[in-house]
């Protein structure tokens, strides 16, 4: 359990407000549910989810994150006993049922969602009090890729959200492979070789090093970052600059004309209402504080 303690502050005094479990399972997702992109950068697609006669089970959550991966949720109100099981379980189904998925994304998302479905990184989502240490160790050793969280309630209007493993399917290293001595010719979404390859390598160091729950995800068009929701995507199509958008807000930095902008309300790809172009390492260094704040939103 986390050490984790609330207080009320009042003008001379500290009141602890005192943690809770959710009274029941389906009040937990019937929350998270309701929320599901603000909390966890999914959107939601279905409740109960049958896996038909012959499987017989049923999904608590499906939803598709900010990625266009599948993503399963599971809950469980106590200890995550079995949640886990329950998790892969359905994952296996999922893998084996992709038209069925993709023909819900259709329904509820529109085709364009459904064409962009990433089945390279589906993933499991599992929400509980609390997880074993046998728990934190298995998932580790299970090749798939998974986020165990874990839910405190505090009174009646106060809810936290902590992941205490996030784990990526083997296959998309967290860590940059070395480059060859004499690297073949970019692709045309790759950056030539020079100052901005160099960059974009520091940058990608730069951004897993934040924290252990750091994940890559590669897409056609950008490559994005993620704790459980997306904090920065930095696009591999531009040439001339490194682009990238960021979680944070831009209503809390200055902006400077070349270097950032706020996008609301402005189509590009990825995720991030706030845009950064870096063309050396003092550009790096400038946008470190925007880079933070949005791992820390994430």
């Amino acid at each position: 359990m986390s050490g984790l303690k609330l207080f009320s502050i009042g003008e001379q005094s500290l009141e602890e407000i005192i943690t809770s479990r959710a009274e029941r399972e389906g009040y937990l997702q019937d929350l998270i549910e309701a929320n599901m992109q603000k909390l966890l950068g999914v959107r939601f697609l279905a409740t109960e989810y049958s896996t038909g006669p012959r499987h017989r089970g049923r999904i608590d959550s499906l939803g598709l994150d900010e990625n266009g991966a599948p993503v399963i949720i599971e809950y469980k109100r106590e200890r995550g006993v079995n949640v886990i099981s329950q998790g892969l379980f359905y994952l296996s189904w999922l893998v084996d049922h992709r038209g069925e998925f993709q023909l819900l994304v259709r329904e509820r998302l529109g085709k364009e969602a459904a064409s962009q479905v990433l089945w390279s990184a589906p993933r499991v989502i599992c929400i509980a009090e609390n997880f074993t240490r046998y728990d934190l160790h298995a998932v580790h050793e299970m090749g798939r890729t998974i986020d165990l969280v874990t839910y405190r309630c505090f009174g009646d209007s106060l809810l936290t959200l902590e992941t205490v493993a996030s784990v990526q399917e083997p296959g998309s290293a967290r860590r940059p492979a070395k480059r060859p001595a004499r690297p073949a010719a970019p692709t045309s979404g790759e950056l030539a070789e020079g100052p901005l390859a160099a960059l974009r390598e520091r940058l990608h160091e730069m951004l897993l090093a934040l924290g252990e729950d750091t994940q890559q995800v590669k897409r056609q068009t950008y490559d994005a970052y993620r704790r459980l929701r997306n904090f920065a995507c930095v696009v591999n199509t531009r040439r001339d600059a490194i682009v990238m958008y960021l979680k944070a807000s831009p209503d809390e930095f200055e902006l400077v004309d070349g270097f950032s902008r706020d996008v609301r309300g402005i189509g590009h790809h990825g995720t991030g209402d706030l845009e950064v172009r870096l063309r050396s390492r003092a550009d790096l260094e400038r946008a470190d504080e925007m880079i933070r704040r949005s791992y820390e939103v994430a």
